[in-house]
């Protein structure tokens, strides 16, 4: 798949080098695959939930959260936001 935007990964990593690893593991999975839908989507990462229009993925052992919206006949990833654990559970988020 094609994600919009790879920016927001990398300033996550800076924000959070403990989750470098499990960042960069998500992008290079997404990229290399095409889920036709959500079954597909959480075969490939069990840890992902859906809320509304937007896909929540806990990376990083559920430390931080990547939000997106996921155009699969498109083939494309919108990054909304990458959160911590704690920023995530504000809630505002959702306001996006």
């Amino acid at each position: 798949m094609h994600v919009i935007t790879h920016a927001r990964i990398l300033e996550a990593m800076q924000k959070w080098p403990h989750a470098e690893t499990a960042l960069d593991g998500w992008y290079r999975l997404i990229k290399a695959n095409d889920p036709k839908d959500f079954a597909d989507m959480k075969r490939l990462f069990p840890a992902v939930d859906k809320v509304g229009k937007f896909h929540v993925f806990d990376i990083g052992g559920n430390k931080i959260r990547l939000i997106a919206v996921v155009m699969y006949q498109a083939k494309r990833v919108y990054i909304r936001h990458v959160l911590s654990h704690q920023e995530y559970d504000k809630d505002h988020w959702k306001e996006a």
